[in-house]
């Protein structure tokens, strides 16, 4: 370990190498030569910064980093882009036609920082960090005669990866081109992507699993849709609460071989290239996926790695502390001798923010000053509180301009024994860390505050012009110590304190922002002051010059106390005007002609950037220039540099003094001034990877990795020291191994105030031989500095331990990456010191994030090209991974009162998603190595197995089925056709219900329509209100009103059974006259939700039609809507188009002909002309088997799917639900929901007339103007049971929330509620519902009254709360267990659990099984499995224009292959479970719950497990306030998230690193593509369902105009 020092480190035992020492220096005292040696340059990191770069650039095939696309107003509003010039670049760089190459022939190297520039940038001043260019001399100048080298630059991508422009155009360039009327599915556009190839061919680890739906993808529903129609249908396709936006018009492709989704796939295909070697460690042989694994994984420690071999390290004791004869005694005492003796010597000369130094204060007016505060203290303040006492802790505000006041009132309180505790000003209620200071300030019990005056005026005041609360403050009494009075001549100052007294309180804030008060007791303290004289040798009249914060750390040692203490005149230079001249110390060391000044390395660092024209700078008389900031590494350069350039202007070398100190144990190390020789400096040559697995090793000139270090000299007098290990016991380190510096010494603080547990895990440790005892009875402190030991007790320091990042075993420093960082040509793009470098916690692992604030004049594509370059620097010189780059706007980041960044608050930020970036850089492929291996199915078990496995373990074979429907017997032909011929004489008897007890008939709804108008002609079936409903009570008054006023159309108004039947009979004698329908035409049905498309329905049913309802365009976006409509009018072959009067007019309008043409329409009919003449038959009874109607839908996946319903199956739903829900003549129920596909169309149209309850229709559009009409008319006519949507729930929820109050002054109440259903094909939203819940609990909402539905295409009614079974039941499941197919119930709130509830009750004559949707096994009641269902209401099969029967026996005719193989089940395409729960059904059997999971269509097969949309999106919902709505999708094996941003453009950045993060800690996926759009663009249809594979067109289409669009690497 010897070996690796410089040239001091070698000892003082060789002759040889002392002459050559001495001979150096004289050279450069005589000015021969400034070349250095060359070992120990330490500009040798810019180089090998460079040098990686250039490595980089050299090598063949480098990916190139696709760029995030941004909207051109996003770039425009973005504060960086302000100059004309810039502007013109970027409209330059939109107008460029190809996509060009991320990494071209711009990399501009590091040059010298030249003499001229500014060291602070003009406008922003204010801002500059207190940690300003630490690092920068090293990184930003070189000797002459070794300049930087200069590498060629990056090299273009030999795969070809380009990059797209970053305006709005690139994103609609190239929309979706097809042949007219073209229907092809998006396997034709993922076939014309010859380019793309999938992620499991580059990525290591990752396999392919194929889905169930990749493996049968001829046994889909066939997509009928063309990209073009995809695109137009989702904007219809939406839920009411969404605002129709225009769809911008596709423009023709810029290249016609680029296919349509071209520029999207080719940024895609530059990340896959960039991904294509990934770093990642070696999987684990089994999958475990338990969080102590993870863990594990993460921590595990490369076995190659160099471990420490050298002996266990000695203590290190510094020399005996002798003190100089003649000090004063203590502080109070040096105060009073010097303002006695001396008191016209000069203390104190403070400058102003102009320069000028005409303020001063004299030994003998600091006694005076010091004595009128104690008294005041002691006996005028808090005359009526409780009078201050010894001991009692006082703040010090005092601004840092103002030394002279600070002073006072620090002795002040010294002398009358009252405890100072400095904190800075508070400028703004809102400070960074204000509050935690707020926090240390009421735990100390403070509640006075002394101040200046000037400063008291500057707080911020409240409305009564007293001193603002600032947030977590205790309340203060504000009491200024200027012009106070004298103390009583017979006033004596209280006995002086015991040295175990507290004197003062310093503050020190820990890595989690936490902030602690420092107790440092008298003894300590003067025991400090003697030390402190001893090593940097003051003398009484001494002048020093000071830059720091005198209010702590070096600059309240040395300033404050120790120069009082020995009698010296200090000169402070405040920091406003070192922004403005940062070469104003120089000229009060040349003035003065100090013998010492006390700085940072960001002084220096400034003062060498301003000093070109200052020629009349001396520095001769300096004899010791204190580098407060020694301790950290990269201070080297800045000395080195400063030395270079003031050497000739008499700084001597031994003067440069760099010391190490933490608050805790307070002076740990200095360098002796004036010393020189090998006992005065050491350098050493060190690793930084051997540094980073906790090792001292040599590192040879030419490696990259080298880490040039300087000695903070030796153990201070008195003090022991050792290096104890940072993790676990306090075990001493071997002499090659780096560890937590340890200090005994009598000049070290006491503990942290009131926090005693804390205090003796730090200040009262005892390091631990090798043999696990003691090392001794003495007690050190941890200094919070990480080192080792040099020869001659040096110490050496490589870090903090606040700043050290545990990163997979390896142990990196945020000042080394700053190093680095800056290394990268910083000043065009980046300011110096304004960088924060911290590391967050992600997947059991710290990832680095790195947060720079980016200069006004830089441009996109340069700063994302900087940001590549920054890390491909770091892979090279630390071999770590960023997980995130970020670049904000100038003047952003939170300050700290001198300038500083403050680093907590900059990381709270990060992690609330409120810094408002302008650039981000995401690279998670890159530094995630500790993801758990990809699931491995094992193809050999089969059905059988598991079914024996699951039989002998005991479980139950999952399987259920509601009651007994009853029989309804179709072959009774006679009993048909003599019901027929009742017609409507009335003379025949009608039995009471449509269903005889004798069960002989098999009744058909037209014939049950027209039974009810011969019975009960007057009884009202349906009312309808609207938003201009104001009597919501529809049977109350007379009913011939409501039947008179009853349209059917959009208004509001009811209909009898005799009028929906004439109306019913005039529509189908249109059909046949004017439309010349034969039976079993199609018809489609293009009407708003009302009663005329009830009355449509059943006239169809009359004539022997088959209608098919359709959605109506919406009249606000008819371009996009109205292709869709005509779609399902071609694809359902319809002869006819049956539709309203005022929908008639919308059709045949110019807007409507401009995107369809009215001659290709077929026959357009409007139900309201009806032919006056009625023919005398029109009624064509069906058969059983007759198709009812047809059903499409477009589901989540895209497809856009028709089912066949025949009359039997329409009869055997109604009577099902009939029962399920005890629908009766006299019950009343409220339907709010679109009727026009699904549950929906059932319930409005056909369960009505079968069961004869009266139904009030509640459009869901009407709701969306009034959401209280729907909760008012249920309230007012005392419903019971109602079906409404997710969408009506979501707008009550929403647009009702602070309204309950007013709901219940109208009298609305809703105690009667016994069922409010949702209906749905979807999992249920179980947060929407108990919100809803909750919400309307005070207007009398029954929490167990809401439960949903399930149906899908081929039943569209498998489940349904019953009136008389048990409550929805809810259970929790491991998340992680469903990804494996495994069901696991787990307590609630146990980590990665998911709350599912019961689907409702499964309908009479339904049977329900899961099976495997591979093997088509029957699963047990632990697996999850596709719901399979038998029932006599299923549907026939897919209405299809390809009549593909491989498609329909797969999906309607499925058998089992165990169990029970000859029933015959219909496959639903959702997955799911059954669970046997402790409640009864109304048999007294054990209630079977069904709980859906998901659509097996919509699952993502990532790393080999099956992954849920809904899980993911929910996780990214709750990781952001401004995240409305999200859906995920997979591209090339992908995970590709959009989230709709719900605010401000300038915040779709802050959702990248969150929505990443969120994923990765809850799912184990790494998300490759972020696009963050606004409100509306995620496509709902109007279920309420996301439309995943519609956007995921949209997207590949460039169509959805997103904000931002974030590449992960």
């Amino acid at each position: 370990m010897l070996s690796c020092l410089g040239s001091g480190g070698s000892g003082g035992g060789h002759g040889n190498e002392r002459q050559a020492q001495a001979q150096r220096r004289r050279d450069r005292r005589r000015g021969r030569h400034d070349h250095r040696d060359e070992r120990y340059r330490s500009d040798i990191h810019a180089e090998a910064v460079q040098q990686a770069l250039a490595q980089h650039s050299k090598r063949n095939r480098v990916p190139v980093m696709p760029m995030p696309s941004k909207r051109q107003s996003l770039v425009l509003n973005n504060p960086v882009m302000d100059t004309p010039t810039e502007l013109a670049r970027l409209r330059h760089f939109h107008s460029q036609k190809a996509m060009r190459c991320v990494a071209q022939n711009r990399l501009s190297l590091q040059t010298p920082v030249q003499s001229g520039d500014s060291p602070v940038p003009s406008g922003d001043s204010d801002t500059s960090s207190d940690d300003e260019s630490i690092h920068s001399g090293r990184l930003s100048t070189s000797s002459p005669e070794h300049p930087s080298r200069q590498p060629s630059g990056l090299t273009k991508n030999s795969a070809g990866g380009s990059r797209s422009s970053v305006s709005s155009q690139s994103t609609t360039a190239s929309g979706a081109q097809g042949a007219p009327g073209g229907i092809y599915s998006i396997a034709d556009v993922l076939q014309d992507s010859s380019g793309i190839f999938s992620i499991a061919d580059v990525l290591q680890g990752y396999q392919e699993v194929p889905s169930s739906s990749q493996k049968t993808t001829q046994q889909l529903p066939p997509d009928v849709t063309s990209p073009s129609v995809a695109s137009q249908t989702f904007r219809m396709d939406r839920t009411i609460d969404r605002r129709h936006r225009p769809q911008p018009k596709p423009q023709q492709p810029e290249d016609e071989n680029v296919p349509v989704h071209g520029k999207v796939s080719a940024k895609i295909q530059q990340l896959l290239n960039t991904l294509k070697r990934p770093k990642r460690k070696p999987l684990r042989e089994f999958f475990v996926d338990e969080e102590e694994e993870l863990e594990a994984i993460a921590k595990e420690v490369d076995p190659n790695a160099p471990k420490a071999e050298g002996p266990v390290i000695s203590p290190a004791v510094g020399e005996s502390l002798a003190i100089p004869s003649g000090l004063p005694r203590n502080l109070e005492a040096a105060v009073q001798r010097y303002g006695s003796a001396s008191y016209k010597a000069t203390v104190i000369t403070a400058l102003d923010a102009t320069g000028k130094h005409s303020i001063t204060l004299t030994y003998g007016k600091l006694l005076s000053r010091m004595q009128k505060i104690a008294f005041s203290l002691l006996n005028k303040v808090g005359q009526k509180e409780p009078a201050i006492r010894p001991g009692d802790r006082v703040a010090l505000v005092y601004p840092n301009s103002d030394p002279i006041s600070f002073m006072c009132a620090f002795y002040g309180c010294l002398y009358a024994g009252v405890v100072p505790v400095p904190i800075e000003v508070p400028l703004t209620r809102k400070d960074a860390g204000s509050q935690q200071i707020g926090f240390l300030l009421g735990s100390c019990g403070v509640s006075v505050a002394l101040t200046s005056e000037a400063c008291l005026k500057g707080l911020p005041k409240g409305p009564s012009g007293e001193v603002a609360q600032f947030k977590g403050w205790p309340r203060l009494t504000w009491f200024v110590t200027e012009h106070l009075s004298k103390p009583a001549k017979d006033w004596m100052p209280p006995p002086r304190l015991s040295d175990e007294q507290t004197a003062y309180i310093e503050y020190t804030t820990a890595k989690d922002g936490s902030v602690m008060g420092v107790t440092v007791n008298r003894g300590a303290m003067l025991c400090h002051c003697r030390t402190l004289t001893a090593a940097c040798n003051y003398t009484e009249g001494e002048i020093i010059v000071n830059v720091l914060d005198f209010k702590r750390d070096v600059g309240l040692w040395h300033s404050i106390l120790t120069s009082v203490f020995n009698g010296m005149h200090v000169v402070f230079v405040p920091y406003s005007l070192m922004k403005v001249n940062p070469t104003s110390w120089l000229h009060m060391v040349t003035r003065f002609k100090a013998t010492c000044a006390t700085v940072k390395s960001r002084d220096m660092h400034w003062a060498l950037v301003a000093q070109k024209d200052q020629k009349d700078i001396n520095l001769s008389s300096l004899r010791m220039l204190l580098v407060a900031d020694g301790a950290n590494p990269w201070s080297l350069s800045s000395c080195d540099a400063f030395l270079n350039v003031f050497q000739n202007k008499g700084l001597k070398p031994e003067a440069i003094c760099p010391t190490a100190s933490s608050a805790e144990a307070l002076t740990v190390a200095v360098r002796r001034p004036g010393r020189t020789g090998g006992q005065g400096t050491g350098r050493g040559v060190l690793s930084m990877s051997g540094l980073s697995y906790g090792v001292v090793r040599v590192d040879t000139e030419d490696k990259l990795t080298s880490l040039i270090l300087q000695d903070v000299g030796t153990v201070m007098p008195g003090a022991v020291a050792v290096i104890v290990k940072v993790d676990n016991a306090p075990g001493l380190c071997k002499t090659d191994e780096v560890g937590e510096i340890c200090v005994a010494s009598g000049a070290i603080g006491a503990g942290y105030f009131g926090l005693q547990g804390l205090s003796n895990n730090t200040f009262k440790i005892q390091p631990l031989a090798s043999d696990g005892k003691p090392m001794a009875e003495q007690t050190f402190v941890r200094t919070g500095l990480l080192g080792f030991l040099g020869p001659g007790g040096m110490i050496f320091v490589v870090g903090k331990v606040d700043g050290l990042m545990n990163i997979s075993g390896r142990r990196h420093n945020t000042d080394d990456i700053i190093a680095t960082v800056l290394a990268v040509e910083p000043m065009k793009f980046i300011y110096r010191g304004r960088i924060a470098v911290f590391s967050i916690k992600v997947l059991r692992d710290e990832r680095i994030v790195i947060i720079a604030e980016q200069r006004p004049d830089s441009s996109e594509e340069d700063s994302f090209q900087w940001m590549s370059r920054v890390l491909q620097a770091i892979d090279s010189i630390h071999q770590v991974g960023v997980y995130c780059l970020l670049l904000v706007p100038a003047n952003s980041l939170p300050k700290t009162p001198l300038g500083g960044i403050h680093l907590w608050e900059t990381k709270q930020r990060f992690m609330e998603g409120s810094l408002h970036p302008c650039n981000v850089l995401m690279c998670p492929h890159t530094c995630v190595t500790n993801l758990p291996k990809p699931r491995q199915k094992h193809p050999e078990v089969g059905p059988s197995s598991v079914m024996v496995g699951n039989l002998v373990q005991g479980r139950r074979i999952a399987g259920a089925q509601g009651r007994d429907i009853g029989t309804l017997d179709g072959d009774d032909e006679q009993y048909r056709k003599g019901f027929s011929s009742l017609r409507l004489s009335g003379k025949q008897h009608i039995p009471s219900d449509p269903i005889e007890s004798t069960g002989k008939t098999h009744q058909f709804l037209s014939e049950i329509l027209q039974w009810r108008a011969a019975t009960t002609p007057e009884e009202v079936l349906f009312s309808q209100l609207n938003a201009k409903t104001t009597a919501y009570r529809v049977r109350s008054g007379s009913i011939s009103r409501l039947l008179r006023t009853g349209s059917g159309g959009g208004g509001a108004g009811a209909v009898s059974c005799m009028q929906l039947h004439k109306r019913a009979e005039r529509i189908g004698c249109l059909l046949l006259e004017k439309g010349k329908i034969n039976t079993g035409d199609h018809v489609a049905l293009i009407f708003t939700p009302g009663i005329d498309l009830i009355a449509a329905v059943y006239g169809c049913f009359y004539v022997g039609a088959v209608p098919v309802p359709v959605r109506p365009p919406h009249h606000q976006n008819i371009a996009t809507t109205l292709p869709t409509v005509k779609m399902i009018v071609d694809v359902s072959k319809s002869v006819a188009v049956l539709t309203m009067g005022t929908m008639l007019k919308l059709l045949k309008s110019k807007e409507a002909a401009s995107a369809i043409d009215v001659k290709t329409w077929p026959v357009l009919l409007d139900c309201d002309d009806t032919p006056r003449k009625k023919l005398s038959s029109i009624y064509r009874a069906p058969t059983p088997e007759m198709l009812a109607y047809l059903d499409f839908s477009v589901s989540t996946t895209g497809m856009l799917a028709g089912i066949k319903m025949s009359h039997s199956a329409a009869s055997n739903l109604s009577r099902s639900l009939k029962l399920q829900a005890e629908l009766y003549p006299s019950r009343t129920i409220a339907l709010c929901l679109d009727p026009f596909c699904g549950l929906g169309f059932v319930l409005w149209c056909l369960v009505g007339v079968y069961a004869g309850h009266h139904t009030i229709l509640i459009p869901p559009a009407d709701v969306e103007a009034n959401p209280s009409l729907w909760l008012m008319a249920v309230s007012q006519n005392k419903v019971r049971d109602v079906f409404c949507s997710y969408g009506v729930i979501e707008i009550s929820t929403k647009g009702l929330g602070g309204s309950t109050g007013t709901l219940r002054a109208k009298g609305v109440n809703l105690s009667g509620v016994r069922t409010c259903v949702v209906v749905a094909e979807e999992r249920p939203r179980i947060n929407l519902c108990n919100s809803f819940s909750k919400l309307f609990k005070d207007v009398g909402l029954s929490p167990r009254a809401v439960s949903t539905t399930f149906g899908c295409r081929v039943n569209v009614a498998v489940c349904c709360q019953g009136t008389s079974g048990p409550d929805p039941t809810s259970v929790f499941v491991d998340m992680r267990a469903l990804r494996n197919d495994r069901v696991t119930l787990v307590e609630k709130g146990s980590p990665h659990s998911l709350c599912l509830m019961e689907s409702g009750k499964i309908l009479p004559g339904v049977k329900v099984v899961i099976a495997n949707p591979e093997t088509k096994g029957q699963c047990g009641d632990s697996h999850l499995g596709e719901i399979w269902v038998s029932s006599p209401h299923s549907a026939s099969g897919y209405f299809t224009i390809y009549g593909d029967e491989s498609l329909q026996n797969d999906h309607f005719s499925a058998s089992l292959t165990t169990g029970d193989t000859t029933q015959v089940y219909s496959r639903t395409g959702y997955l799911g479970f059954l669970r046997q729960t402790d409640l009864t059904n109304h048999a007294g059997e054990y209630h079977d719950a069904l709980y859906i999971v998901g659509s097996l269509d919509e699952t993502l097969m990532l790393r080999g497990m099956r992954y849920h949309p809904i899980d993911i999106e929910n996780s990214v919902l709750r990781c952001h306030k401004n995240i409305c709505e999200c859906a995920v999708f997979t591209w090339t094996n992908l995970l590709v998230v959009v989230v709709e941003l719900e605010g401000p453009e300038n915040e779709a950045l802050d959702l990248i690193p969150l929505v990443t993060n969120v994923v990765l800690e809850e799912h184990y996926l790494i998300v490759g593509v972020v696009v963050v759009v606004d409100p509306g663009v995620i496509p709902i249809n109007s279920r309420g369902e996301k439309q995943r594979m519609h956007l995921r067109d949209g997207f590949l289409a460039d169509q959805l105009d997103p904000i931002y669009v974030a590449y992960n690497m």
